[in-house]
């Protein structure tokens, strides 16, 4: 029979295992995404009356991670200052003073695509951004996306979408130009593509046809992992097209008092050797609170998803310089070499970025970035081509936009010495910014930039690499 004082040491050694059980592998990276966060109405009642973190309950939960995401709905400012609106949906104005228990909590970003991210309109949307970026957490935003984070030898590429209609009308809309143009350059660039999206309706506890037939478009355009919120109440999680798509996540916390809102959904995601393995844990409210806490239940073990290799010029691994800055949407690219970082670029606007080899043999970097011309005088998208090598990339081609107005530009999958264009109608003589008639176009290297291919065929191929599905007439911009 074993002493007292044996059975203190293995209790000890249990809750050793029990509460650092995260450090059996050092080399897991685990990633938590919840659903929707209200700092706003009987929450902010609750936070006023107890004075304390809701998120005690899950201190060891998210302690043990190395990304917590969250959906924030709402906008920083006073209640005076919300928008008009022809319906009857509320608007939710936060206290800045709540964003330091976001901070520790902790989580590292808050998505504010949803539909009350404009409730106090452009500024409340530009002071909730900066309200986050003062307390060190990262704003997730449609047009700083995709956000580049870095966990050990791992980047992870976050887009945050919202399809539903806020205060003023906005919103993103799939299929998009600009949709998949984020999704591609995370593709390039990232070993894991996450889509952070506001989605579906509210209190429907099952995926409608919408958010099908979204899911498998962004799949298909480069989605790895789909994190979705919106309705309010959790929607079992699928494996589409061999992807982890998480529906629903309901409410994390909230005040609505329909039992199904009151219970949530954490995605619970581990990467370990190259491997993305996901689950799920149920949170619930106690009786009289909103405040989250882990309740026993169903996990979802879904299939694992093997990680995408990193994009290598020449030998060189690129990748994209992490930061946890708010300002985003401009990326700086590091070489890398045996381990070694040889070099950094100026951060730069990018909108898409791949491999090539235009001449048949040598390999290029091809990349569409947003810069001022006095050919348009304005800003748009101009193609670059470049070579890398351990002192830098070199400038090959610095584009104007080809032979008409650029809306997007990809390399073809089957031929890398052809380039395929997406065009608007117009020319640069009769500049029709809002014009939504496209033209297609082939071009091949000529050695010192691009020619025209006039060639049916080539041309009908490039004209398949636009086609986004399920759509009529021209495809939407989506912005950028």
């Amino acid at each position: 029979m074993p002493t007292w004082h044996t059975l203190f040491i293995l209790s000890l050694i249990a809750s050793f295992i029990a509460a650092f059980g995260a450090w059996a592998d050092p080399s897991e990276i685990r990633l938590l995404f919840t659903g929707d966060i209200l700092l706003s109405r009987n929450v902010q009642k609750e936070l006023e009356q107890r004075s304390m973190s809701p998120w005690g309950e899950l201190s060891d939960v998210f302690g043990q991670a190395d990304l917590v995401v969250g959906n924030l709905e709402g906008a920083v400012g006073e209640s005076n200052d919300c928008l008009p609106s022809g319906t009857t949906a509320p608007c939710f104005n936060i206290s800045e003073s709540f964003m330091p228990l976001l901070a520790s909590a902790p989580f590292r970003a808050l998505s504010i695509e949803n539909n009350h991210n404009y409730d106090l309109g452009a500024k409340g949307r530009a002071d909730t951004i900066q309200a986050l970026d003062r307390v060190g957490l990262i704003p997730l935003t449609y047009e700083a996306s995709p956000r580049f984070l870095r966990f050990r030898d791992v980047t992870i590429g976050i887009i945050a979408l919202n399809l539903v209609p806020r205060r003023d009308g906005g919103c993103q809309s799939i299929p998009a130009v600009g949709v998949r143009q984020k999704l591609g350059l995370a593709r390039s660039l990232a070993n894991l593509v996450v889509v952070y999206v506001h989605w579906g309706s509210e209190l429907l506890d099952w995926p409608n046809k919408s958010q099908r037939a979204s899911a498998k478009w962004l799949i298909g355009h480069g989605a790895d992992l789909i994190v979705g919120h919106h309705p309010h109440v959790v929607q079992t999680p699928e494996m589409i097209e061999g992807k982890p798509v998480f529906f629903s996540l309901g409410n994390h916390l909230f005040d609505q008092k329909y039992p199904a809102t009151k219970e949530g959904l954490i995605a619970d995601c581990r990467i370990t050797q190259g491997v993305l393995r996901c689950g799920g844990l149920r949170t619930g409210t106690a009786r009289g609170s909103f405040f989250p806490h882990v309740v026993e239940g169903t996990q979802y073990n879904l299939q694992p998803v093997h990680l995408r290799s990193a994009l290598q010029i020449s030998g060189i691994t690129l990748r994209p310089v992490a930061t946890d800055s708010g300002k985003g949407g401009e990326i700086s690219l590091e070489g890398i070499s045996h381990g070694k970082r040889l070099w950094q670029t100026r951060a730069n606007r990018l909108a898409g970025l791949s491999a090539a080899r235009f001449d048949g043999e040598n390999e290029f970097l091809f990349t569409l970035e947003w810069h001022h011309s006095p050919i348009d005088d304005g800003v748009a998208l101009r193609p670059y081509v470049y070579t890398a090598t351990p002192q830098g990339l070199v400038a090959r081609w610095r584009g104007s936009a080809l032979a008409w107005p650029l809306l997007d530009a990809v390399v073809l999958p089957d031929d890398e010495t052809t380039l395929c264009g997406l065009h608007r109608g117009n020319s640069f003589i009769d500049l029709q910014p809002d014009s939504r008639e496209t033209r297609v176009a082939a071009y091949r290297w000529n050695g010192f930039g691009f020619s025209g291919v006039r060639d049916a065929e080539t041309t009908e191929k490039c004209r398949k690499c636009f086609e986004m599905g399920n759509e009529e007439g021209p495809p939407a911009l989506g912005g950028r």
